[in-house]
């Protein structure tokens, strides 16, 4: 097997191999059970250090996709085939135990205001300018090249809407997509979610949780048209998808059906790397992304955003575009501002080193 890394700028070579063995697993060039290659034999062929290569290879065991074996190598967990003909005996229903969502991390004050002040200061009158419905393009344009260099999801501005926290967005979702659907959600789940949806009148399928994400026996019965999943430490359950689960979703919207990706915390996982989202590895232009400020900068801000599939852009604009933006003009130039000069991340990353040293021992 031969992997080709070049040198890029931004695109370090274990993240070019990471990405080459993940797409031959998913591909099934390494199937199910089967033994990765050994890194010292990587190494040679790629002409990679030992150490460059072992971070790719604790990428893959991070997301879920090989596991390592003490003495034996890597081995692939990842299955390309159809879960949902595998037999009843070996259906898992374990859920993790429950648990609390963390603290929200302190973002910096000192650094909130002083961004403030300088957003008064450059802008002047144009904070008191109302917003466009989708929300301001500064703002979109910014969460936009977030999404690009931190979660692999690469769209136009006019595919982001602006909205005030998850249940408003969850509103709009549905009527953007039709009460006349069905929405299958997870269970146990974010109870607000199940509370947004009947308050809208629409039909609800509850759909249990296993050990790695939704029951496969209960997902291949849905009849639903919709599926609301939070595939990152889901609410109560502490349950994360794994990614064979995560491929499984896609699999299960590929006949029309649309997927609602709920990324809530997902942003201060302990990998290596960010979480891999269902947007950037959907092809069929089926999934609706959605994430808030709230658990990394203040539940207070109150600001979230849906990512549109592009075929939706333009029924958005048809059907909701007469919505007033319900997050306030100066608030979104101060998110754009954190976000453009870094700030933001910044914070994501502290937190996330912080959160790695914690979790060996070394705080």
């Amino acid at each position: 097997m031969q992997y080709s890394i070049t040198k890029k700028p931004g695109d370090p070579a274990y993240l070019q191999l990471y990405r080459m063995l993940r797409d031959d697993i998913i591909g099934g060039v390494f199937p199910f059970a089967s033994r990765l290659p050994s890194k010292r034999l990587i190494a040679e062929e790629t002409g990679l250090s030992l150490v460059t290569v072992e971070h790719a290879y604790a990428l893959l065991c991070d997301e879920g996709y090989v596991r390592p074996r003490e003495r034996s190598g890597y081995f692939v967990l990842f299955r390309t085939g159809d879960p949902f003909a595998a037999s009843p005996v070996h259906r898992s229903t374990a859920v993790e135990p429950p648990h609390r969502p963390s603290a929200t991390p302190e973002f910096p004050v000192s650094v909130l205001t002083r961004t403030m002040r300088r957003v008064m200061s450059d802008l002047g009158n144009a904070i008191l300018d109302p917003s466009p419905s989708a929300g301001i393009p500064a703002l979109r344009d910014a969460i936009g090249q977030y999404l690009a260099r931190s979660r692999g999801i690469h769209v136009a501005a006019d595919q982001i809407v602006i909205g005030s926290g998850s249940e408003y967005l969850y509103g709009q979702i549905v009527d953007l997509l039709g009460r006349e659907l069905t929405y299958a959600i997870e269970s146990p789940s974010y109870k607000k979610i199940r509370q947004v949806y009947e308050s809208c009148d629409v039909r609800v399928q509850m759909l249990p949780l296993g050990a790695d994400g939704i029951d496969s026996f209960a997902l291949s019965g849905c009849s639903a048209d919709v599926l609301h999943i939070t595939p990152y430490r889901s609410f109560p359950s502490g349950v994360t998808a794994s990614a064979s689960k995560r491929h499984e979703y896609l699999r299960w919207a590929a006949d029309g059906r649309y997927l609602i990706e709920d990324d809530f915390e997902s942003e201060f996982s302990v990998s290596r790397k960010p979480e891999e989202t269902l947007f950037a590895h959907t092809d069929r232009d089926n999934v609706l992304y959605l994430n808030t400020f709230s658990k990394t900068i203040s539940p207070s801000i109150r600001a979230g955003y849906l990512v549109l599939p592009r075929h939706l852009t333009s029924v958005f604009r048809q059907k909701l575009g007469f919505y007033s933006c319900t997050v306030p003009t100066f608030m979104q130039y101060v998110l754009a501002q954190l976000l453009t000069d870094g700030d933001f991340e910044r914070h994501i990353n502290r937190v996330r080193r912080k959160k790695r040293r914690e979790m060996l021992g070394d705080d």
